[in-house]
């Protein structure tokens, strides 16, 4: 089976910065596309940012996180990451980390096989 855990949530002012980190356990991670999505209340999930399987030489992004945020793999560790910078208030949400059979990019939700449980995020003014 394949888990995935989503660490590095917690409160920060605006303007601030946070890593999210997503420990995958199971088989082929190297070769499955990652995504972050996003729930913020009151709201539908959303994506945020996907990287492509293998050496993860594609990702893509949601416009509103684009030149903010970063994702990056380590396959070494099974790992993803999420990099955030300049936060905002709507930034606010619970981050999901996902995972697809496939290493081809995805933004849309029902394309991802694997959820984690959500680490939450809250950005202060």
């Amino acid at each position: 089976q394949v888990q995935l855990v989503e660490s590095g949530g917690g409160l920060v002012q605006a303007g601030g910065s946070l890593v999210l980190s997503c420990t995958v356990s199971g088989r082929a991670f190297n070769a499955r596309a990652m995504g972050w999505f996003r729930q913020g209340p009151g709201k539908e999930r959303e994506f945020v940012a996907a990287i492509s399987g293998w050496v993860g030489f594609v990702t893509t992004y949601a416009d509103s996180v684009e030149g903010r945020f970063t994702i990056s793999r380590d396959n070494t560790k099974s790992t993803l990451f999420l990099q955030m910078k300049n936060l905002v208030p709507e930034d606010t949400a619970v981050y999901y980390c996902s995972g697809r059979k496939s290493p081809e990019v995805s933004s849309e939700t029902y394309e991802y096989d694997y959820w984690g449980r959500g680490a939450q995020v809250t950005v202060s003014s």
